[in-house]
């Protein structure tokens, strides 16, 4: 049986800890109920308007001589003398090396020789043709009166024949001793190598006494021509293919005579080095997947130098109705980048959401709106980008406040019914 006079302290003490916890309980929900709601941030917004925009296209590339040839040798023999400094500029038809010719003019004068030779035979020949046509003359009337006999006739139209063909030999072989002669003066001539065009001259890779050979081993130096210089650069096939689309979309125009080529300075801004494309490979080289090109640019100051490298623009591109964006209002995302738009919340306020965006090319609209990027995709016209104030927004949804009249959201207000 339970004892009452235990059990009634025991009781008492139970009902005032509930009374206890519930005021507790009470007192929790107020605090919860009367905390304050976030207040929204200060952000600084763009609305988002289609516009002609130019672009430029940056590639890397290297310089290469308009004009590069090996100077050879074309003969065989002995290196002279050296006519030039190395690394010099020369113009066309300068002597850069002289062989040694002893033996090429001693070829040369046995081949006028033998033209004296050929000519005296020939000369020879003439004689004894005309004293055979003169025999033949004479026994002809003869033969016919049977004064002399047929075969008397007979030798005499032979030997008008022999000195026929004797001097048909001897022209032939004052053909043969001229052309001998024009060889042994080429030669001769060859003895004296000479710059092929006007242009900057290489390290020379024979000095004097040394052999040369023709063919494999008749390389003397090199030569290039550096204004304009070449640059040769490659566009990935991704990217030529997307210009390729959106020129024939009308999206992206080009001037008449195409891109004009300049070459970026350390800011990455033009340098004023005029150019033009003068090449377009058709197809993609399978090593580098890019499409080959090049571009010929004025050097007359002689500050690129071949193999040097440098950042080519391919500029005065205009994209049609592009979107633009500052770059700091582009953020990355663990599904790629993305912008903060103020969009409309509850109760009048504005809140920043997320869209997903696909930027393309840097672009400068002015001189006051530098480092932007053209947006292809993800937005619309008449969104409101948040590009200042990003880092205020800890989450999708945070409550904005934005500095733009233009869009701002009409408060709502509570009706009594």
């Amino acid at each position: 049986m339970i004892n009452s006079r235990l059990f009634m302290p025991t009781f008492a003490a139970f009902l005032l800890l509930l009374t206890g916890c519930d005021k507790f309980q009470s007192s929790k929900t107020n605090v919860t109920a009367a905390a304050p709601a976030m207040q929204p941030v200060a952000v600084t917004t763009e609305i988002v308007k289609l516009q002609n925009i130019p672009v430029d296209y940056e590639f890397v590339g290297q310089v290469a001589g308009s004009l590069e040839v090996d100077v050879r040798s074309r003969i065989t023999g002995i290196i002279e003398k050296r006519h030039y400094k190395e690394g010099s500029f020369v113009k066309a038809g300068q002597l850069l090396f002289s062989l040694d010719d002893a033996s090429y003019k001693a070829v040369y004068q046995q081949s006028l020789a033998a033209i004296e030779s050929a000519r005296a035979q020939s000369i020879s020949a003439e004689a004894q043709l005309k004293k055979a046509k003169r025999e033949l003359k004479r026994v002809t009337p003869l033969a016919k009166k049977q004064m002399l006999s047929q075969n008397q006739e007979d030798d005499a139209a032979s030997a008008v024949d022999i000195a026929t063909a004797q001097k048909a030999v001897a022209e032939a072989a004052i053909k043969e001793a001229q052309a001998n002669l024009l060889t042994a003066e080429i030669n001769l001539e060859y003895t004296k190598i000479k710059a092929q065009i006007d242009g900057l001259t290489g390290r020379a890779l024979k000095n004097k006494g040394a052999l040369v050979q023709a063919g494999s081993d008749s390389l003397l130096t090199t030569q290039v021509q550096t204004n304009p210089v070449h640059i040769n650069f490659g566009i990935p096939e991704n990217d030529q293919l997307r210009i390729r689309s959106e020129i024939a979309k009308g999206k992206l125009v080009l001037p008449e005579s195409g891109f004009k080529v300049d070459l970026a300075d350390e800011s990455g801004n033009g340098s004023g080095y005029a150019g033009k494309l003068d090449f377009q490979d058709y197809k993609v080289d399978n090593n580098t997947g890019n499409f080959a090109m090049r571009a010929s640019v004025d050097n007359s100051k002689a500050v690129l130098s071949p193999g040097q490298f440098v950042r080519v623009l391919l500029k005065d591109a205009v994209k049609v109705n592009a979107i633009a964006l500052p770059q700091r209002a582009i953020l990355d995302g663990p599904d790629g980048k993305y912008v903060y738009v103020a969009s409309a919340g509850e109760n009048g306020m504005k809140v920043a959401l997320q869209k997903k965006v696909k930027p393309g090319e840097w672009v400068e609209l002015d001189d006051q709106h530098k480092n932007y990027w053209i947006i292809r995709s993800g937005l619309e016209v008449g969104d409101e980008v948040i590009v200042d104030g990003v880092a205020r927004i800890f989450f999708p949804g945070m409550p904005v406040k934005t500095d733009n009249p233009e869009t701002a959201v009409a408060p709502v207000s509570d009706k009594q019914s």
